[in-house]
This record gives C-alpha cells, structure tokens and sequence, in this order.
C-alpha cells in the first residue's frame, strides 16, 4: 500500500473474498491514515463472512478464519457493507461491485441466472437505494465474463463494472465490439481488471486466475514480445496502457505482488509508445483493427 501511494495511486480496490477479510483489514490499517478525500475506494459484496474453521481449497495462503455463504439479498448486501466498513475501520465506501455471479464462477456455473435474479430483486435495488442515500457513490458488478454485465445494464441502473480478464492484448473483441458499446449508451464506466492476464503479458506462464494457457498464446505472446523489442519498448507496458486506451474506460488496475511490481507497473504507464508499435500489431493481426490505440502526454 506505502508503495502504491507513493507511485501516486489513489483508487484501491478490495472484496471480503480476498484472503477472506484479510485485504479489507489490511487496506483499512493504512487508509485510516489518509485523508479520506485524497483517495477512491471499491469493495464487493455477495459473499457473507462467518467466524469459524479455517476454510481450505481456496486460492489465498493463510486466510483469516472465516467461512463464507453467498447472499445477494437486499439484507445480505446492507450487512456486507456494514461488515467491510468495520473491517476497514473508516467511514464509507465509494464503489461497490457485486462479486463473482458470473457463469464462470464454479459454484454457480449454469445456475449464475438464478442467482443473477436474485441479486436483480434484492441487491440491485438496494445498491441503488444506497447511491440515492448518498451512502455510496456508484454501484455495477465485479465479473471476469460480460454476460452479467450486459444483463444488469436491462436489468437495472448500474454506474461502473469492473471487467477483468476480458480486456487485454490478449483477448479483447468480444468487450470491444460488445460490452464497451453498450456501456458507452448507458453512460457506465469500466474498470479494466486483470490487464496482465494475472501475469502472463509480464512473461509469467500462467494465464489468468485457472493457470491454464489457451492455446496459440505463448506463440502470440512472442510475436508480441518481439514487435515490443524491435521498437524499443517492454510488452508490459505496452499491455497496460492498451487497456485505458478506450473512452468508457476509467481506469485498469493491475495486481501486484510487491511494491517493486507496482512502481514497475506506474512507470510503465509513462512509456512512449510509438505508434508504429500498433501499426505492426494490427497489420499482424495480432489486436483487433478497431482497438483504439493509447497515448501518453
């Protein structure tokens, strides 16, 4: 968080999923030392944590000592709020995304829909009684597949979605041609996740939060890698600035394993890219023809 700050982030990003309360403590603990202006925060609701034995087969190493049941109720979203706000120790949130209810969700899969009903009746409708409250500033879903994005814009009346894994040099077309469009008609934002592809744009051989690489992407990683060489610049970087580079695009938050990663990723987002860069790119057919191509100051 010390490094994030001082390589000049102010949005942070959180969910009672991480670590299962753990994130939400640890980033309190520093936020209750900021100014509360000088800074924007998300969480998430729709998981509902309980005191009790230490839950294993989860993706997080040592977390807190809760179990967890999903709740997208109009109650179960109130009392999650309240409960991040205890655990963050301060004194109100400003984005809340509804978590995971998406049909790639292994606990969900097919039954996502049924779910999806239940959040549109209860915690739909109540994020929105929230935002009228002036308890929080703007709602959406924080989802790695647009299938619930697009049905909550018929289905209610959300401000921002946080998409992760969706749009990246990777694999884009789909929210580009798709998601980005609808949004952009409703007025909503995106908060660009995962622009990395949890690491493999940085060189790591793992895609996204599975693990499992897609066929064809190591081989495209590398045509990348060496278009990225031949003009002078890191696919990282390139990576990163390519997913703020559409208009209903907010901001991208990339995941970070130490401060070094994250004033590494700051400094990325300064890099001159030449535009030739992107020229090459989509004369390979490597991005899409239509992605908007970023610039730096």
């Amino acid at each position: 968080m010390e490094g994030a700050w001082a390589s000049g982030v102010r949005f942070f990003d959180t969910s009672p999923w991480y670590g299962l309360g753990l994130s939400e403590r640890r980033m309190g603990n520093f936020l209750h030392n900021q100014k509360r202006e000088d800074y924007v925060l998300s969480t998430k609701i729709g998981r509902l944590l309980t005191a009790g034995p230490r839950v294993t087969g989860t993706i997080w190493k040592d977390p807190a000592p809760f179990t967890y049941r999903y709740d997208y109720t109009a109650e179960g979203t109130r009392r999650s709020i309240e409960d991040s706000l205890q655990r963050l120790g301060i004194q109100s949130i400003d984005i809340v995304f509804i978590h995971d209810l998406s049909p790639d969700n292994k606990d969900m899969g097919e039954k996502w829909t049924e779910f999806f009903d239940i959040a549109a009746k209860g915690a739909m409708r109540e994020l929105t009684k929230m935002r009228d409250e002036g308890l929080i500033k703007a709602w959406g879903f924080g989802v790695n597949t647009i299938e619930p994005a697009l049905a909550a814009l018929k289905a209610g009346d959300p401000d921002i979605f946080l998409s992760a894994t969706q749009y990246s040099l990777m694999k884009h077309e789909d929210a580009l041609h798709r998601l980005f469009p609808a949004c952009a008609e409703k007025g909503v934002s995106i908060v660009s996740g995962a622009p990395l592809n949890a690491g493999f744009l940085a060189g790591v051989d793992r895609y996204d939060y599975a693990g499992t690489i897609p066929d064809g992407f190591l081989q495209k990683r590398a045509r990348m890698t060496a278009i990225a060489e031949k003009h002078g610049i890191d696919l990282r970087s390139a990576a990163l600035q390519f997913t703020t580079a559409p208009g209903v695009v907010s901001t991208t938050i990339p995941g970070a394993r130490s401060a070094q990663q994250i004033t590494e990723n700051a400094t990325s987002m300064k890099v001159k890219i030449p535009s030739a860069f992107w020229a090459d790119l989509k004369s390979e057919k490597l991005i899409d023809g239509a992605a908007p191509e970023p610039t730096v100051a």
